[in-house]
């Protein structure tokens, strides 16, 4: 068996115990539930919003690399035209 107890578990424990230090120790562990629970949703909010932002960017790289590599294409000198060096030669068949 686990040696916790949930927060209603803390509440109730309150309610049998009539000491001052027992209502300072259930004070601080109900702030300690608050502050648990509030991490886990910040962590929810922080994980969506981090979600969220993969699914824009992976969009977006494709179009990124794409963008890249068409700027790539343009810096790129262009080729010159190649001639053919030598005399052409002309076969007869009469």
């Amino acid at each position: 068996m686990p040696y916790v107890f949930t927060e209603q578990g803390v509440a109730m424990l309150s309610s049998v115990l009539h000491s001052r230090r027992a209502a300072q120790v259930n004070i601080a562990i109900m702030r300690a539930f608050v502050r648990l629970r509030k991490m886990i949703v910040s962590h929810k909010e922080l994980a969506a919003k981090l979600a969220e932002l993969e699914r824009k960017i992976e969009g977006q790289g494709k179009n990124i690399r794409t963008l890249f590599a068409a700027i790539h294409q343009l810096m790129k000198p262009p080729e010159p035209p190649h001639r053919r060096i030598g005399f052409g030669i002309t076969v007869d068949q009469g």
